[in-house]
């Protein structure tokens, strides 16, 4: 198979208030984490409650509807793809990273007038 299929859908809440870059050539970036929530009995009958952490990656019109509407503790649908990417720090430790870039974002929260 010459391509695959690189697609993500989550359904979280905004987990900290978004940050909001301003590139030099004009594009712009928001970035957030989302935490996604599942439920289930463990063996021995007790509900647990495990959250996932996801970076989320947004560019230009997105990013500044992020920066104009998004705040924490929202609720969103995010659909993306997932990129990793690895680097060295100056110590010469290895570090990696695993972040969703964000081709669609709806807000499944009602706004009010005064937002």
């Amino acid at each position: 198979m010459k391509n695959g299929i690189n697609k993500v859908t989550l359904v979280g809440n905004v987990g900290e208030a978004p940050k909001y870059i301003q590139l030099e050539n004009n594009q712009v970036k928001a970035n957030f984490s989302l935490a996604t929530n599942e439920h289930y009995t463990d063996k021995e009958g007790k509900e647990v409650k495990k959250t996932e952490w996801h970076k989320i990656i947004v560019w230009n019109k997105k990013a500044e509807l992020v920066k104009n509407y998004v705040k924490k503790g929202d609720p969103l649908f995010i659909e993306g793809k997932i990129q990793s990417s690895n680097w060295e720090d100056k110590e010469g430790n290895k570090h990696y990273s695993t972040e969703i870039y964000c081709d669609n974002i709806m807000f499944l929260s009602p706004r009010s007038d005064k937002e």
